[in-house]
Formats: structure tokens, sequence, C-alpha cells
């Protein structure tokens, strides 16, 4: 039996191995058969707890997604792996390690607050394809048009619209994803600004879909929205499918993200589901 724990943030879910003491070394269809929602427990990605490459560090996050592909980031994922540590410990500040550097995360009571790093802005950064300004990108896509790009850990492509519900995510979020601007595929988000002054969100995610929530998505819409000039400051609440998250820039280009992290329950997968392990 291989032991788990089903989190999940806002309703973006995770399927959570700890391979701490024991490695665990999964195949693509592996992932796929533990992720998929009839046969297996379900999940948007399958996070693998690890120890920690650095000193700084409490713990090592491996991220994939549904597809049971590798990605650099998700910050939901962050906010729930950081609160299964401070359970453990007792600590208010963690550290969680990624392939793409270290995350502060602090308990703020009912929430967590991560500190996702700066955001990088340039062309080189998303990436895209070809040099162009970021913050209004030459890419149209049926009703989508102008993207301003941000990368958060992974790569994000945000378009402000009038209405973000009117938009079918399922037929332009996957034609954005995998256009050959982006050579490596890209995070979609759509965005309104309401009139309280807090964004609406909707998210496609990078090779899962349409989800509840999208922790980076969050952070580079927030981004997003002060290069545009769309909101006042640098601080609003982000509305998902699945809840809302407060982001905050810094001045010193560093993203502060706060939200709750849940567990739902835990379990353990059946040898047939994994064979070869």
């Amino acid at each position: 039996m291989l032991p788990f724990v089903k989190m999940h943030g806002l309703g973006n879910d995770f399927i959570v191995l700890d391979a701490r003491e024991n490695p665990i070394d999964l195949t693509v269809a592996q992932v796929q058969a533990m992720a998929d929602r009839r046969t297996g427990a379900g999940c948007d990605q399958f996070i693998v707890m690890e120890p920690a490459r650095s000193d700084a560090a409490d713990v090592f996050m491996r991220i994939r997604n549904a597809d049971g592909n590798e990605v650099e980031a998700c910050g939901n994922a962050t906010r729930c792996i950081a609160r299964l540590v401070m359970d453990e410990t007792g600590k208010k500040d963690v550290v969680v390690e990624t392939v793409v550097g270290l995350l502060t995360a602090n308990d703020a009571g009912d929430t967590v607050t991560v500190n996702m790093g700066p955001a990088r802005l340039d062309w080189t950064d998303i990436p895209v394809a070809e040099e162009c300004d970021t913050l209004n990108m030459p890419l149209t896509v049926g009703p989508l048009e102008g993207p301003v790009g941000v990368n958060v850990g992974n790569p994000h492509a945000v378009f402000f619209v009038d209405d973000c519900e009117a938009i079918d995510l399922t037929v332009d979020g996957p034609h954005v994803e995998t256009h050959p601007f982006f050579p490596e595929r890209t995070n979609v988000e759509v965005v309104t600004k309401l009139d309280d002054g807090s964004l609406r969100m909707r998210v496609w995610e990078r090779g899962v879909g349409i989800t509840q929530a999208c922790g980076t998505g969050a952070c580079a819409v927030l981004v997003a929205a002060v290069r545009r000039g769309i909101i006042e400051g640098r601080k609003a609440d982000v509305i998902l499918d699945g809840g809302t998250l407060s982001i905050e820039w810094l001045e010193n280009g560093e993203i502060l993200m706060t939200g709750p992290a849940s567990t739902a329950f835990s379990g353990a997968f059946d040898a047939s589901i994994y064979p070869g392990m």
C-alpha cells in the first residue's frame, strides 16, 4: 500500500505523497492512474514531499500535473505543504524548496501566507517565441487578445476582458496553452475587474485544464493588473471559482499570496494502481 493525503487550496486539489524517508519514483502512467478522478483518488496536481536539498529549507516539494509531467511551481500546493510541515513541527514559519527556489511560508491563523518570490517579466522569462513587450503581447486567439505575460515560477498569459464568465475556456484555453508563441506552453487566465476593485479570474492550467483555483495564476493576475494600471495600489483580492486569494506585489518585486490550505482525507493506494513499484 502507498499512503497519501488528499489536500486542496480553494478546490485546486492535490494528492500528496511523503518520500522523505523512502524514495518514490513514479512513471507518467502511474501518476495519471492515481490522478484519475474515476479510478484513482483524483487531483489537479500530484505532489511528492522529498528531503530538502538546501540547509535553509524544511522540505522539498516536487510537482507534477495530472498528465504526469513535472512543473516548476504551484502556489496552492505550496500553502498545503507548508501547512502539513507546520502541523508536524509546530513551526509558524517554514521554507518550502522547489526546483525554482525557496519559498517562505508563514502561519496566518486560518490561512497561510507564502512569499512566491519575484515576478519575472522579460519575454525570455515567460518564455515566448519572439521578442516583445510582455505588457501587451502580440497574440490573438478567438475573443482573447493582447495578454500580459508574467512568470511566477511558471508561465502565465493574462487576458483582461469585459466579462470573463462569457469566455469559453474549454475552447480558447487549450488553443492559447499550446500556441507556438509559447514554446513551453502556458497557463491561461481571463480576468474582469469588479466594481469593488477585486479581480474575478478564471483559469485554464497548463497540463490540467480548468481548475477551481490557481495560486500562481492569481499572483500573475495581480501583477498584470498593476502593470496595466487596472487597479489602484499593489494589493487586491482575486476571486477564483473556488474562493478568494489575497495577493500583494511588494515594491521589491516579490509577491505575497494569502489563502487557506485544507486536508480532505487520507488513504492508501493499492499496489494494483501502481504496477512496478
